[in-house]
C-alpha cells in the first residue's frame, strides 16, 4: 500500500546488475522479425494475485485494471468515464441507475461481453454479503455494499439496473472489475474469494490481458485485440517485482525497467540528474500508521500481549512521545507531511484538522502514564494495571523497508517512557494472516504494527475501516465505537455537501480522540520513468499525480513509442472496436461525453459529484481498501 518511504537497506549494486538480468522475463516477439515494443514496470510489492477478489497492493489492482474493465472508468482528473458501460442515468429519487452496456463489445477469448456479465459480478457481491462469506481479501465488495447496492438486473442484453438502498453517488465510483460469467460463473462463492488463481491467459475486456505469470516475480500482459477502445501503443505490459528499491532503481538507470513506483527519497533526488529519466512526487491520498491491538476479548493462543492497548489513555500517552516532523523529515526526506487524521489533506474538502492536536513531550507522556496507573518500577520498567512490566512487540512488513528505521525512531522514544519494544520485520503474507482477528479465522497475536493505506476518489473507504462491521476485515484493530458507526452511515447517505462535511468532521475527532491508531505522517507518492524509450507520460490527475497506479488504465494508452523504438504491426481492425468516448453529463442526468463532474437528479434537485482524488486506491501498501 503506498508507498512508504524510505530507509535504506545495503546497497550491492554491482550484484544488483548482475541479478537484474536473471530475474527479468524475456518478451516474445509478436512475429519472428519483429521485437515487440514492451513497457517494463518495476515494483518492490509482490505479484502473488491474479483473481481481483483476492487484491491486496497497488500492485494487485495495476495488475486487474489492465485485464479488466470497471462499470464506470476514471479520466485524467477522476471525473466518470464510459467504461463497460457507455453511459448511465440515474433515477428522480436516486435510488436506481441505469447503465448502458457498450455494444459489440466482447471478451478477449472472442465470447460477448454483455449484460448479464454486469449483473453476475455484482449479483456475486449480493450473495456472498447474504451468506456472509468474504470475498477473498474483502476490500472489493464495499466499494457495492457502501453504495447501498440491493438488487441488480438486466432489462435486455445492453441494459443493466442496479438499485440502491439510499440515493448517493458511490455507485459510479465502484472499484469493481466486471468479470465473464464464461469463467466465473461456475464457481462457489470459496472458490472466487481465493481458491480460483484465475491463471493465464486471463479473459477479460481491458487493453491487456496477462498471458504469463510467476507467482512473486512478474506478471506479462499482451495487448488484448479484441479491446473495444483504440488499439493500446504498446504490444507488451510487464509489472516486475524487485526485492529491494535499490535494485529496482539501478535497473531503471541501466534501461532494464522504463517506470518504477515506490522510490526512496535519497534514490529519488539522486535520480532527478540522470540523463533520461524524469521522477514525479504524487500527492499523499492516504497515509502510514501505527497500529494498535485493542481486540477486547481473550484469544487461545494470541492476543496483545498487554491490556493497557485497550485503554484510549495508554495509547494517547504514546502518540504523544512520536515526533511526526522528524519522521518526515528523516524518514520522508521531506516528501510528505505530519499525519493526525484517517482522512490525509489531499481530500481538501473533507480534511478537518483536530481541535486540539497533540505535540510531541515525552515529559508530558509520561505524566500522563503515571495519571493513568501505569507506574515506573525500580528499575525503570513501565508496568501495566496488573503489574506486569510493558514489553511491546512491533512489527511491519518487509515490502517495507523503511518502515524499520521508523520502528527504531518510535522504540527510542517510548523507551524513553519506560516501555520496551520488540521490533521485527514479517514477510508480507505471513503478516496478513497474523493480523487477521477471531471473526477472520486468526488469532491477532500481535500488538502493534507499522504499514499504510491508499485512499478512494471519496474519503468512504479510509472511513469504513474504523467501522464495527469491518472487524474481521479491514478493521483488524478491533476498534469498535457506536456513534463513529452512526455517522458513517449518515456520511454515506447524505446528499447535502455542509451536512456531510459535519458528519466526516466528527468522525474524524473521534478518530483522533479514541487513538485506534497513530498516523506518523501522509507520505508522497515517489515515481520515476525513462524518456528515451516512451512519451506521452500523464499524471493522473494532472497537477498533483503519477502516470501509473492510479485508476484506471489511461495512462498506458496515453503512451507512445520514441523514434527508436516502434510497436508491431497493426492488424486489421476487429468489428465493434471504436475509440473512447469522453465523458460529459447531459440536462436529463445521462453521462454521455466530456467533462469533470456528474450532474444527478435527485427529488427535483441537481447534486454535482465533484471527484477529488490522489492516485491511489483503498488497499494496504499492504499498501489500503486496501483494503494497500
Amino acid at each position: 500500500m503506498r508507498m512508504s518511504t524510505r530507509a535504506r537497506l545495503g546497497r550491492l549494486l554491482a550484484a544488483a546488475a548482475l541479478a537484474i538480468a536473471v530475474v527479468l522475463p524475456t518478451a516474445s516477439s509478436a512475429v519472428a522479425q519483429d521485437e515487440p515494443l514492451v513497457l517494463r514496470v518495476g515494483t518492490d510489492q509482490d505479484l502473488q494475485v491474479l483473481n481481483p477478489w483476492s487484491s491486496v497492493t497497488f500492485a494487485d489492482y495495476e495488475a486487474f485494471q489492465l485485464n479488466y474493465d470497471t462499470l464506470v472508468s476514471w479520466g485524467q482528473n477522476f471525473e466518470p468515464i464510459p467504461g463497460f458501460a457507455e453511459s448511465w442515468t440515474p433515477s428522480a429519487d436516486g435510488l436506481t441507475w441505469t447503465f448502458k452496456i457498450r455494444p459489440g463489445m466482447t471478451w478477449s477469448d472472442g465470447s460477448p461481453a454483455t449484460c448479464e456479465d454486469a449483473r453476475f459480478t455484482y449479483q456475486t457481491v449480493l450473495d456472498a454479503t447474504a451468506q456472509e462469506v468474504t470475498l477473498g481479501s474483502g476490500y472489493l465488495e464495499p466499494y457495492l455494499t457502501n453504495a447501498g447496492l440491493s438488487a441488480v438486473s438486466c432489462s435486455d442484453p445492453q441494459t443493466l439496473v442496479v438499485e440502491t438502498e439510499f440515493a448517493n453517488p458511490l455507485i459510479v465510483q465502484a472499484y469493481v472489475p466486471i468479470l465473464p460469467k464464461s469463467v466465473w460463473g461456475d464457481l462457489t462463492l470459496a472458490q472466487i474469494a481465493g481458491e480460483f488463481k484465475n491463471e493465464p491467459p486471463v479473459v477479460g475486456t481491458g487493453p491487456y490481458v496477462a498471458v504469463e505469470w510467476e507467482p512473486g516475480n512478474f506478471i506479462r500482459f499482451a495487448r488484448n485485440e479484441k479491446y473495444w477502445g483504440p488499439r493500446p501503443p504498446v504490444d507488451e505490459v510487464i509489472l516486475q517485482h524487485f526485492d529491494t528499491t535499490d535494485t529496482m532503481v539501478q535497473a531503471l538507470k541501466s534501461g532494464e525497467v522504463d517506470y518504477v513506483r515506490g522510490v526512496q527519497p535519497d534514490q529519488f533526488d539522486a535520480l532527478k540528474t540522470e540523463p533520461d529519466i524524469a521522477v514525479v512526487e504524487g500527492a499523499a491520498n492516504g497515509y502510514t500508521y501505527l497500529s494498535y491491538n485493542l481486540y477486547p476479548k481473550p484469544i487461545e493462543g494470541g492476543g496483545a500481549s498487554t491490556k493497557a492497548l485497550q485503554d484510549v489513555a495508554f495509547r494517547d500517552a504514546l502518540n504523544r512521545a512520536i515526533d511526526h516532523d522528524v519522521l518526515v523529515d528523516k524518514i520522508l526526506g521531506g516528501y510528505g507531511t505530519p499525519g493526525t487524521t484517517q482522512v490525509p489533506p489531499f481530500h481538501a474538502r473533507w480534511f478537518v484538522p483536530p481541535a486540539d492536536p497533540r505535540r510531541f513531550d515525552i515529559e508530558e507522556a509520561k505524566r500522563r502514564l503515571d495519571a493513568a496507573g501505569y507506574k515506573l518500577d525500580a528499575s525503570g520498567q513501565r508496568l501495566d494495571k496488573e503489574g506486569k512490566p510493558i514489553t511491546l512487540r512491533m512489527t511491519w512488513p518487509d515490502s517495507e523497508a523503511e518502515l524499520a528505521t521508523a520502528a527504531e525512531f518510535i522504540a527510542e522514544w517510548w523507551s524513553q517512557l519506560g516501555i520496551k519494544v520488540q521490533a521485527n520485520v514479517t514477510e508480507e503474507g505471513k503478516l496478513l494472516d497474523q493480523l487477521l482477528l477471531p471473526e477472520a479465522g486468526g488469532n491477532a497475536d500481535w500488538d502493534t504494527y507499522l504499514w499504510g493505506w491508499g485512499g478512494d476518489p471519496d474519503p468512504t473507504s479510509l472511513l469504513r475501516i474504523f467501522t464495527t462491521d469491518e472487524i474481521g476485515g479491514l478493521n483488524d484493530t478491533g476498534y469498535s465505537n457506536p456513534r463513529y458507526d452512526e455517522l458513517a452511515k449518515l456520511q454515506v447517505a447524505a446528499l447535502d455537501e455542509t451536512q456531510r462535511h459535519a458528519l466526516i468532521q466528527e468522525m474524524q475527532e473521534i478518530f483522533y480522540r479514541d487513538v485506534p491508531y497513530d498516523i506518523p505522517y501522509y507520505d508522497s507518492e515517489l515515481h520515476a520513468y525513462r524518456t528515451d524509450k516512451f512519451s506521452g507520460w500523464r499524471n493522473q490527475p494532472a497537477d498533483s499525480g503519477t502516470p501509473l497506479f492510479g485508476f484506471g488504465y489511461g495512462g498506458y494508452l496515453a503512451l507512445s513509442a520514441v523514434a527508436a523504438a516502434t510497436p508491431s504491426p497493426e492488424p486489421t481492425a476487429s468489428a465493434g472496436a471504436s475509440a473512447a468516448p469522453e465523458p460529459t453529463a447531459s440536462p436529463g442526468g445521462e453521462t454521455t461525453t466530456g467533462g469533470d463532474n456528474t450532474a444527478l437528479l435527485v427529488g427535483g434537485a441537481i447534486v454535482l459529484i465533484a471527484v477529488v482524488a490522489g492516485g491511489a486506491y483503498l488497499l494496504r501498501r499492504r499498501r489500503p481498501a486496501e483494503e494497500e
